[in-house]
């Protein structure tokens, strides 16, 4: 009989056990559902303490808890202009860092030199005019998980359907919610000056391929006539190949409006439709009114990794 009611007692933790994590989970935002929607944007042009990062997306929470341990009550901001899905994780670009100010709002001198001596970099984004949005409850760490794992295959498959070119992707922490922002205009302005310095370098370095495909073919060409003399001319097709381009060198310059990289969020919109197309859905500036840059302190919600596109989906 003992034995018996020591077996009832067990299942019932296990089983108590079992309910208080399905409605952590709950909480934490596991049934939620996840609405995409295309329309006015959520926030005004910002300026924002960043810095920069190459690697697996899943390495950001570092750079949230450093930039929220120097002001906790600002609102933190992910931008990631790679898709996990397409780039290696090693070359994944990312800037992760606080939201200063925004709309009219000058962000405060002090503030500024604050996250400077952290070795954070300041910039502007502007407020697009249209964007594809969506928002995730912020309740927990575990949130930011769940979020990954639901809200980025969503606004894929958004954005794939509808043909748009929609990048890159940003994620706002605010309060008690994240807001998935990816701009369907001046999508240039929103990438830092290192994303365009590293596709300034992957030109580069693909230019000296070509170069020395160039020269490696010309001396093939010279070997190849000399000993063949029967050879047509015709009969040779250009022994220049082309090589691989990196993210961004074929087809476009950093100085274009477009700034798209190939193997960007925008690949999905290459040959997309204009946002002018779209039902635009949502009030945003004329309706909604935009939230505070300051949060409240995200406390050990940060002690985990934070958001990412890739985190450990992508």
């Amino acid at each position: 009989m003992s034995e018996l009611l020591l077996l009832g007692l067990i299942a019932a933790l296990v089983l108590t056990l079992l309910l208080t994590l399905l409605g952590f989970a709950v909480y934490s935002g596991l049934l939620e559902d996840v609405v995409v929607s295309a329309g006015s944007p959520p926030i005004r042009n910002i300026t924002l303490a960043y810095k920069f990062h190459v690697g697996p997306y899943k390495e950001s929470g570092r750079l949230f808890t450093e930039s929220c341990s120097i002001s906790p009550r600002l609102s933190s901001i992910g931008v990631y202009y790679d898709n996990p899905h397409t780039v290696p994780p090693e070359k994944c670009r990312y800037a992760v860092g606080s939201i200063l100010s925004e709309g009219e709002e000058s962000p405060s001198p002090e503030l500024i030199r604050l996250y400077q001596k952290f070795g954070f970099k300041i910039f502007s984004f502007p407020a697009p005019s249209h964007v594809v949005t969506a928002v995730f409850p912020y309740t927990t760490a575990l949130s930011i998980h769940l979020a990954a794992h639901r809200v980025h295959p969503a606004l894929d498959t958004y954005i794939k359907e509808r043909k748009l070119c929609a990048h890159p992707r940003l994620e706002i922490y605010q309060q008690d919610q994240i807001h998935f922002v990816c701009p369907l205009a001046r999508q240039g302005d929103f990438y830092v000056p290192e994303v365009k310095e590293t596709e300034r370098k992957s030109r580069a370095a693909a230019e000296a391929d070509d170069t020395q495909t160039d020269v490696t073919g010309a001396d093939t060409l010279s070997d190849t006539s000399s000993i063949s003399l029967d050879a047509s001319p015709g009969s040779r097709e250009n022994s220049t190949t082309t090589s691989t381009m990196s993210p961004g060198v074929a087809g476009r310059s950093w100085d274009d409006t477009d700034d798209r990289s190939e193997h960007s969020y925008s690949e999905s919109g290459t040959s997309g439709s204009s946002f002018e197309e779209l039902d635009l859905e949502g009030d945003g500036a004329s309706g909604d009114p935009r939230f505070s840059h300051e949060a409240e302190p995200p406390g050990p919600k940060w002690a985990k990794e934070p958001s990412t596109p890739e985190k450990d989906e992508e």
